[in-house]
């Protein structure tokens, strides 16, 4: 059932994104250059135990990996820095979400006018 999630294909990305080949994230990860082959074609579905590995040398959630669960397209940073604005005041909240808004409504703007 979990290689109908294509496991293999966010392995490939997340690894390509940091540029290393099956070996280098083989040895990243101790698990054989020959299984890393095997999750990217989905002829194997990595442990949880690998799972887990993976996720951490990726910096990533489990959850990211098979893409699953509501947060799953959000990597530990954008997820640590959401759990870092819940501490906020509300008054400090407010204000950094008018400033992101501003930002994301600039970026559309530009976006827009450079179709």
């Amino acid at each position: 059932m979990i290689n109908t999630l294509n496991i293999g294909s966010k392995i490939s990305t997340l690894r390509k994104k940091k540029r290393w080949s099956q070996g280098d994230l083989a040895k990243q990860s101790g698990v054989f250059r020959e299984m890393i082959g095997n999750y990217e074609r989905n002829a194997n579905t990595p442990s949880i135990e690998v799972l887990i590995n993976l996720a951490k040398v990726f910096n990533v959630s489990v959850d990211y990996i098979i893409g699953e669960g509501e947060l799953a397209a959000l990597d530990k940073e954008l997820l640590k820095r959401i759990e870092d604005i819940e501490k906020l005041d509300e008054a400090t909240k407010q204000h950094l979400f008018f400033l992101i808004d501003n930002i994301i409504q600039n970026y559309k703007t530009k976006k827009a006018f450079n179709k």
